[in-house]
């Protein structure tokens, strides 16, 4: 019975064809169904969202994120909803036993569980991202005290600065070697001086 929900979950989040064959031909069970949307979308979500609270009658709170609550789920209706208004649409991925999904730094997502799970999850800087990681962090800055996101889990800052502290030091180790090399290789060779032994000379007074 789950395995027919599961398959028309599948079929209604939008995934593409080759991953609806998957989970049908290839008999793989599919464990979670993801939806991950663009970093530079997060503002439009936020609208939305925010949008469809206040039409629900709900009052806005205060240093709080319509994301970072982790209080909604984009269902079918929304989902086309955020298309039509904002142009919007994510990615659908399905996820099965063995998979790994990689989520962009700063990428609004969400997760149902197709099956039961178990969730092993890392979080991780890449230079590549830096600038969306630290973006994060100061959108964490903005939440109440007592909001599970508040505290700064990634330590940007304090990964930058230990990350710039190795590169200067192995690049001023790198230039105290080559100082080395440049003043052994331009320094004047070593005055060999050749002593020569001297010869006993025996002094002998001739008789005259």
């Amino acid at each position: 019975m789950y395995i027919t929900e599961a398959l028309k979950a599948i079929d209604e989040a939008g995934c593409d064809i080759l991953t609806r064959r998957r989970v049908r031909e290839k008999e793989e069970v599919p464990g979670a169904l993801w939806h991950i949307y663009h970093a530079r979308d997060s503002d439009k979500i936020r609208d939305l969202l925010n949008k469809v609270a206040i039409e629900r009658g709900d009052k806005l709170e205060p240093h709080h994120d319509p994301i970072h609550d982790q209080a909604w789920y984009l269902d079918s209706p929304l989902r086309e909803r955020l298309y039509k208004e904002y142009g919007v649409e994510g990615y659908a991925i399905i996820q099965c036993l063995g998979d790994a999904v990689f989520i962009p730094a700063g990428a609004p997502h969400q997760v149902r569980n197709l099956h039961n799970c178990v969730k092993v999850a890392e979080d991780f800087v890449s230079p590549e991202n830096v600038s969306y990681c630290f973006h994060l962090t100061q959108e964490f800055r903005h939440l109440s005290d007592t909001h599970t996101n508040h505290e700064d889990k990634l330590q940007i800052k304090n990964i930058i600065y230990h990350a710039m502290k190795d590169s200067m030091a192995c690049l001023m180790s790198v230039t105290r070697e080559a100082q080395v090399k440049e003043e052994r290789d331009s320094s004047p060779p070593p005055t060999t001086t050749t002593t020569v032994p001297a010869t006993d000379k025996k002094v002998s007074e001739t008789d005259s």
